[in-house]
């Protein structure tokens, strides 16, 4: 049972009735798909969100990147229709507004839309399906070039959506998605990267068969290192010309060699789950019980599954910090963990910082590679609990 893991409290909300919803993930016995019951509508989870994706330097980095190799690749220019799906607080647009080359954002959360349309990012506040595709073909838009980055696994109901990528997409269009491989996520005992905003987990074996309902193939793949291991799949038309290139019948027979379509690979990751809690209970209890203080660095959603399903609250980490200042002054949702700017770390001057955020552990360690001053070091909690002194991270 866990709280939606974006659900951030206020002091007084902390002091009333929490929901907390079952987080159980299941699997497929025939496509494989990993999926979590949908227990709450996203309309309800991304009115009002508070996930910023400009507070990471390396995301925006990484954004900044794809614009520039995308760009070349596809031969985008002025004339180009580029349409990006959860396009957030305009991260990755403002790359192709710096190209010159146009661009429409699609994000459900007005808060954060609010931001891009500010940087003059052209952002529509909705839901992306069959329903808006058509309503942006009627008013004469087609995508040259459809990019979505972790949205996939946010959405509820995959066909409507893919449906859409196919109405939307011109005939020799280009999609990109981006979303953590379920091969890492096992592979690495990445269970905290499952939470109820993320509906469904993916593999290359997954998408190729969601694809071909939908008459689109897959031409490429990309393994990134984003998000403790992800993957860029490349889609078009299945009428398209373009040739699928051989690094995707390469990682479609890896994954099936390490086990991604037989079930027991997935009852072994329930076991190894249950390990991984005890070990980072144990080592925390361990600090503790010597007199440690530890707090944390992040405020992630993986942190709060993290923090649930282990029972992680203030008795064992004094505070955590963000630098999203929408988060600050909130606390954690169920273990009610107080939420503070990055200076109380160095105010505090704690012997351990667990890093929530494990998939930015050097972009972390490199802002705080300081607190070795005063003896501090890290604690990072995937895919085995291990202490790391400051310098050990390159």
């Amino acid at each position: 049972m866990s709280p939606l893991c974006e659900s951030f409290l206020t002091a007084t909300q902390c002091d009333r009735m929490e929901p907390y919803f079952p987080l159980r993930a299941m699997v497929c016995e025939q496509c494989h798909l990993v999926q979590l019951a949908e227990y709450v509508a996203p309309s309800e989870i991304f009115s009002d969100y508070a996930y910023f994706s400009s507070y990471s330097p390396s995301w925006v980095a990484h954004a900044k990147a794809y614009c520039t190799a995308i760009t070349k690749r596809l031969g985008l220019g002025p004339e180009s229709e580029i349409v990006e799906i959860a396009s957030n607080d305009g991260y990755l647009l403002q790359h192709f507004l710096a190209l010159g080359i146009p661009a429409l954002g699609i994000e459900p959360a007005a808060n954060v839309a609010a931001v891009a349309i500010r940087k003059g990012i052209d952002t529509r506040i909705d839901f992306f399906g069959t329903r808006l595709a058509r309503t942006l073909v009627a008013d004469g838009r087609q995508a040259d070039l459809i990019i979505g980055n972790n949205v996939l696994a946010q959405v509820p109901d995959l066909n409507d959506f893919t449906a859409g990528l196919a109405i939307l997409l011109k005939p020799d269009g280009v999609v990109t998605l981006e979303f953590p491989h379920l091969q890492r996520l096992i592979s690495e005992t990445q269970f905290d990267t499952i939470y109820h905003e993320h509906f469904s987990y993916f593999s290359l074996l997954t998408i190729e068969r969601l694809a071909a309902r939908h008459d689109l193939k897959i031409i490429d793949v990309e393994a990134l290192p984003t998000h403790g291991g992800s993957l860029r799949v490349y889609l078009a038309r299945a009428s398209s010309v373009r040739p699928q290139e051989s690094a995707v019948s390469k990682l479609l027979h890896e994954e099936r060699r390490f086990g991604l379509e037989r079930m027991e690979t997935y009852s072994a990751f329930a076991a190894r789950i249950r390990r991984t809690k005890r070990d980072l209970l144990a080592l925390l209890i361990g600090l503790r019980n010597s007199g440690k203080s530890i707090c944390a660095y992040g405020a992630p959603g993986k942190g709060n599954t993290l923090l649930n399903y282990c029972g992680i609250g203030p008795d064992f980490l004094d505070f955590t910090v963000d630098r999203n200042p929408h988060k600050h002054g909130r606390f954690t949702p169920g273990m009610h963990i107080p939420i503070l700017p990055v200076s109380a770390i160095d105010a505090a001057r704690p012997d351990f910082v667990l890093i929530l955020p494990w998939n930015l552990q050097a972009e972390i360690t490199r802002q705080m590679r300081h607190i070795a001053g005063w003896g501090g070091r890290f604690i990072v909690p995937i895919p085995t609990p291990r202490i790391v002194e400051p310098e050990d991270i390159r």
